[in-house]
């Protein structure tokens, strides 16, 4: 495929599969419609971007969903190898999740000018982890082995994987995993 693209990771939206852990907090029907409202803002906002191409990655495969771009399976496995996949797809790309409330089209933008300087781009977030990875054509054979998935270790592990490479990291930003990460962003009273 040519040029830049976003690939946004999402789950299919149905009642009591999505954003499980804050579910616990806010119950399935806030956290459905925080993930809705989450999807259909990125959309709208990153697919009318002429400088990327948005495709939607969604799991479970077999999802129908309408929702304007590209969809594609996210396939089988653990998280990074779902994430290689989709990265490995595409000579330049960034991969984004749909929780992060703060995100818009100039961080988009930030990480393809990072790329043009470094292998990889990351954008660490407040727990540990990251909120947007992007790699350039030189990558890791394994970019997301032995890695610590939902935890505070999630980015560290990662960027081992990343000695040999040029990596850049954007802003530090929130992702929504509990109701005291919507009452931060402003989304939860």
């Amino acid at each position: 495929m040519k040029g830049d693209a976003v690939i946004l990771f999402a789950r299919a939206p149905r009642l009591g599969t999505v954003k499980r852990r804050l579910a616990r907090e806010v119950g399935d029907v806030a956290a459905l419609r925080f993930h809705r409202g989450q999807v259909a803002r990125l959309v709208r906002q990153l697919g009318r971007d002429r400088r990327w191409r948005l495709v939607l990655a969604a799991t479970p495969d077999r999802a129908r969903w309408r929702a304007g771009v590209a969809l594609h399976p996210q396939g089988g496995g653990d998280l990074g190898a779902r994430m290689a996949r989709a990265l490995g797809r595409h000579r330049r790309a960034v991969l984004i999740g749909s929780d992060i409330p703060g995100l818009g089209t100039g961080d988009i933008a930030a990480a393809f000018r990072a790329l043009g300087r470094a292998d990889a781009v990351f954008g660490p977030s407040e727990d540990g982890g990251y909120w947007l990875v992007g790699f350039g054509p030189r990558r890791p054979e394994r970019p997301f082995a032995r890695i610590r998935w939902s935890s505070e270790h999630a980015l560290a592990d990662t960027l081992a994987n990343f000695s040999r490479h040029r990596v850049a990291l954007l802003r530090r930003l929130r992702d929504v995993d509990s109701a005291a990460d919507l009452r931060e962003v402003g989304q939860w009273r």
